[in-house]
């Protein structure tokens, strides 16, 4: 809806065709009994974000509305050990040993590019760290933010966002809700909900888009959905990076509780070697109070990578069971709260950035703009944050508007 935006304000004629129900994708907000429930993104970085706050500006959003969470995020070794992603944890530790803090500060040494992660390291997660640096840092925080597979997904995008986000103690998030950004764009660009588009053809200087059983013409198409949905509606893609470019699986259990758990830090991550079913715990709550209704709670359990995509199929009574049992050691009383769970899967969560997709990607971002067919979406950049998403889209309407103005 970005790309929509701005070319709508630059007088296009513009339409957007969104598959679900609800505008958000994967920054939905669901409302329930007085609990907002964030589906998919949950906090948006004070830095690293520019075109995401420029945009927002531009709408009117401040930063009020945006407010600090102002907590911390732990990982579990044993027990929650509070400082991940702070100055604060490279120095008490975070459950890391000493000889690993020290192989983190050599890793974060490196360039790093969010715009062109393929020009550094194509080393996986898995191949770029080792011992306790991968176990109780690394694996756990892609698996529990981006649900990705340490041993298939390339370290540099995930270390460009590490080194351009900030500490987690100055991370934000939408006071009324995640999709805020989306609605307010809804609101100034024609939107068709429960619209899945079947296909597109791209006939040269036009195109053609095949939703809800009619066939529509367009001077111009961007496709702003994961890669793996484009191989679907355009196979004349004719892109090895799109064919290359997988998707994360992830779903979620939203615990609606009789009363708040937790204690300081909003999130808990779990490694592996910790916990094989759960990969984060996130105290909604905590991360902002209009979460949940007074003297309740609203914790949201991420099933691990390793076990997502079984769940992906699963009755959401299964889901919500193995979670919720697996999650009861690490919080204590956590079954007993709860009150009722609501399943959230999203078979294309965040882009998995392999490093074959990543050797592909700058040739693909070479030829962006030449047809009738054009792309926006975090995969674009192969890096699993909404930022590269909104600067995609961005980009996708500057292409779109010179070549206008070359007709």
């Amino acid at each position: 809806m970005t790309t929509a935006f701005r070319l709508a304000s630059a007088g296009r004629r513009v339409r957007v065709f969104e598959a679900a129900d609800v505008v958000g994708g994967r920054m939905t907000t669901v409302r329930e009994d007085g609990f907002l429930i964030d589906t998919g993104a949950e906090q948006i970085p004070t830095t690293g974000y520019p075109q995401t706050w420029s945009l927002l500006g531009e709408l009117g959003i401040g930063r009020e509305q945006v407010p600090r969470i102002g907590r911390g995020i732990a990982l579990w070794r044993g027990r929650a050990r509070p400082g991940v992603a702070s100055t604060r944890g490279l120095l008490t530790g975070a459950g890391l040993s000493v000889r690993a803090r020290l192989e983190l500060l050599r890793l974060l040494r490196g360039r790093f590019d969010l715009e062109r992660p393929e020009d550094s390291t194509h080393a996986t997660v898995a191949q770029a760290c080792r011992g306790d640096l991968l176990d109780y840092l690394c694996q756990p925080v892609v698996s529990g933010f981006f649900g990705w597979d340490a041993s298939r997904s390339a370290i540099a995008p995930f270390l460009a966002l590490l080194t351009s986000i900030g500490p987690a103690s100055t991370w934000r998030t939408y006071r009324d809700g995640m999709d805020t950004l989306a609605r307010a764009l809804a609101e100034r660009v024609d939107v068709t909900t429960s619209a899945p588009v079947e296909r597109v053809v791209d006939d040269g200087s036009s195109a053609r888009i095949f939703v809800r059983g009619a066939e529509l013409s367009a001077r111009s198409v961007v496709l702003a959905v994961p890669a793996p949905v484009v191989r679907r509606v355009y196979p004349e893609h004719g892109s090895e990076f799109i064919d290359a470019c997988s998707f994360s699986v992830v779903v979620k259990a939203h615990l609606l509780l009789d009363r708040p758990l937790g204690r300081r830090d909003y999130v808990v991550v779990v490694p592996t070697a910790e916990n094989g079913t759960v990969a984060t715990i996130i105290f909604d709550h905590l991360k902002h109070p209009g979460r949940a209704p007074e003297n309740r709670g609203l914790v949201t359990v991420m099933a691990h990578p390793s076990v997502a995509a079984e769940l992906l199929g699963a009755p959401d009574a299964e889901v919500a069971a193995r979670l919720v049992d697996a999650a009861e050691r690490l919080v204590p009383g956590l079954r007993a709260a709860v009150g009722r769970v609501v399943v959230r899967r999203f078979r294309h969560a965040l882009p998995e950035a392999t490093p074959r997709a990543l050797a592909l990607r700058s040739g693909f971002e070479a030829g962006l703009g030449g047809g009738a067919v054009d792309y926006a979406g975090d995969w674009v950049y192969l890096s699993p944050c909404s930022e590269a998403a909104v600067r995609s889209g961005v980009r996708a309407a500057r292409r779109l508007a010179r070549k206008e103005e070359r007709v």
